[in-house]
């Protein structure tokens, strides 16, 4: 009964993620169909923006769906959706732009990446494990595991305050490349700010998921050791 009653805390964060979603799909979307007078695709500007950045080595890699895009810093590649991997529109070059800010981050060493990287396996492990080793040790009565099970979710809680700055400083990154290497028109920039801001709101919605969700953690395991 406790699991379900502590639900309610989460209801804010459910709609803001849902706004956040539509958002990001409703903005994107839209700047879509405005095609970039720079003239270039998504994989043409993320092997320009590389070369031009002594990064020759990172593959650029389709990959299917919408708004998929990302870099894997283990593979070395940056993966383009179907939505911008030949797509010349300036959300588009928007989102690929901001990836390749991810790879210059980790040629710079960017500090919160270098540490968002080194949470990640814990925090895949407390992603997937953490709520079955809490209730586990509730079952049992095992204030060990329970704590275990706080204790990976914190990992999770933790990756997702650290990716703020990450995605933050990846969009700041994305709209000086465009300025500087493509000099891009203040009203294209306009526009992807709008792309980039609306992304960034689907951040901070996961981050205020994973804050809400550890309190309701708190929550349960206090009052189950009443």
């Amino acid at each position: 009964m406790e699991y379900y009653s502590s639900m309610l805390i989460v209801i804010p964060a459910i709609i803001f993620a849902i706004f956040a979603q539509s958002a990001v799909s409703t903005t994107f979307s839209k700047y879509s169909q405005v095609r970039s007078e720079t003239g270039y695709t998504g994989k043409q500007l993320a092997r320009t923006l590389l070369d031009s950045h002594g990064l020759s080595a990172i593959a650029i890699e389709p990959v299917p769906g919408v708004l998929s895009d990302h870099f894997d810093p283990r593979q070395r590649v940056v993966r383009l959706s179907e939505s911008t991997f030949q797509n010349g529109s300036v959300a588009a070059l928007g989102v690929v732009a901001h990836e390749v800010g991810h790879v210059i981050q980790m040629q710079e060493r960017y500090r919160p990446m270098v540490l968002r990287n080194a949470v990640v396996p814990i925090a895949q492990f407390g992603s997937s494990f953490s709520w079955l080793i809490f209730f586990f040790g509730l079952f049992l009565s095992i204030p060990a595991l329970v704590q275990v099970g706080i204790g990976l979710f914190l990992a999770v809680v933790a990756f997702s305050l650290v990716t703020l700055p990450v995605e933050f400083n990846a969009s700041r990154r994305a709209l000086t490349l465009l300025q500087t290497h493509l000099l891009m028109s203040q009203e294209e920039l306009s526009m992807v700010k709008k792309v980039l801001r609306a992304a960034a709101m689907t951040y901070l919605a996961s981050t205020l998921m994973a804050v809400l969700n550890l309190v309701r953690m708190l929550m349960i395991s206090k009052r189950s050791g009443d």
